[in-house]
């Protein structure tokens, strides 16, 4: 749509602070009206933005639950990275902090459609065997999300391939260590989880 992709460029060009409405209505060709037929806020448009950039970054399922996570990860921490991408997605969760109905819509629309995919890959590693079925699977997403989140908005280090590789495998890590199943199964030796995660790689590979 004409209108969103203007204000991604907006965002691009000039960043999210200085991108308005009438900006936005002017990049798309259409007066504000029709803008805020659809939209309540420039966080809305930009946020519906956002949302299609991001769900172009799949929850990979191989049967290696670490595996997948590593590639989830470092996708998501590429987008972060990316200066057309994570100043602005940061200066919307700044605006969240204020804005009720904009905090609304970034939960809504665009965190938790994403961790539900997340928290779906998960449960089938536990299902496995891979992680144990006793995990509080909000607060494996709470921990994975939140590094990424606090490294984008604070700065605190590189937000590259390594960080997320390094956030995996640390939450992970934890994860399977609280089960023996799992401490079984990185080192080989569970063959009724193998079994499992065999079968089901078999299946995603001929698509059944």
């Amino acid at each position: 749509m004409a209108i969103v992709d203007a204000a991604l460029a907006l965002c691009r060009e000039h960043g999210y602070a200085r991108v308005s409405i009438e900006a936005i209505a002017a990049r798309a060709g259409v007066g504000k009206q029709t803008i805020y037929r659809w939209w309540p806020s420039k966080g809305a448009v930009v946020l519906e933005a956002f949302e299609r950039v991001a769900a172009e970054i799949p929850v990979p399922d191989t049967g290696d639950v670490a595996s997948d996570m590593r590639t989830f990860l470092t996708d998501v921490v590429r987008l972060f990275a990316d200066n057309t991408f994570g100043p602005h997605l940061g200066a919307l969760i700044g605006e969240a902090q204020h804005d009720p109905s904009v905090r609304a819509a970034l939960l809504d629309r665009y965190l938790r459609p994403r961790r539900a995919a997340v928290a779906q890959r998960l449960k089938l590693a536990q299902q496995l065997g891979q992680l144990s079925e006793s995990l509080d699977l909000e607060v494996v997403l709470e921990v994975m999300f939140g590094a990424l989140y606090h490294r984008l908005l604070l700065h605190t280090g590189p937000l590259d391939a390594a960080y997320a590789r390094s956030v995996s495998d640390v939450v992970l890590g934890g994860c399977s260590a609280m089960s023996p199943a799992g401490r079984e199964l990185r080192d080989g030796s569970h063959p009724a989880a193998s079994r499992r995660a065999k079968r089901h790689q078999s299946s995603n590979t001929n698509g059944t």
